[in-house]
């Protein structure tokens, strides 16, 4: 298969299961239903030869409905052609279908996503917290979680205090100075 042909036989061949199309720099987006995400990367997959999975990111749409989006970065190694796909899901139902049967790679990607948005991958083989702790009880890339953090009950585990937006490690003052003179505590001092 030619890649003149192969979005096209993608279209064909899933009809109306393929939602709005997008081109944008030579990159094509399709949206998708979430019920018809296995049958469509499985396509993708075997008969389209996108044999990598370059990543799954989530979106948090706060204040929209459905809140979330998900969005899986195909590439055939073959054909050397892009492809994205996206789905939108509630709040409420806050699940999808795992791929990382179809490509090994989604599992940590998924977990990631359960991880800091809550979003839950019915069928994956071990959904779990890849970056906070057990027990963490909130989702920190969600839009209302604060900057700032929020106070855990978790005794012995690190930053269970919110922590002060002024003066952090992190924190720099705009100036011309240079960045050791902006953060003096990101670099030991001169001796």
């Amino acid at each position: 298969m030619t890649t003149q042909e192969l979005l096209p036989s993608l279209e064909k061949s899933l009809g109306e299961k393929i939602q709005p199309k997008t081109e944008f720099r030579g990159e094509t987006t399709y949206a998708i239903a979430p019920a018809d995400l296995r049958e469509i990367v499985k396509f993708c997959r075997y008969e389209l030869s996108f044999d990598y999975l370059i990543d799954i990111t989530s979106i948090d749409n706060f204040g929209e409905e459905p809140r979330f989006e998900i969005v899986y970065e195909l590439y055939s190694m073959p054909l050397g052609v892009h492809l994205r796909l996206k789905l939108r899901i509630s709040e409420d139902v806050g699940s999808v279908d795992t791929v990382s049967d179809i490509w090994p790679t989604a599992n940590w990607h998924e977990r990631e996503i359960y991880d800091m948005m809550g979003i839950k991958f019915s069928g994956h083989p071990d959904l779990r917290r890849i970056l906070m702790w057990d027990g963490y009880p909130f989702f920190p890339l969600r839009k209302e979680f604060p900057l700032e953090g929020l106070p855990s009950d978790m005794p012995d585990v690190a930053f269970t205090k919110v922590t002060p937006m002024e003066g952090g490690p992190f924190v720099t003052k705009p100036s011309t100075a240079t960045a050791r003179d902006r953060e003096p505590r990101a670099h030991p001092p001169e001796l």
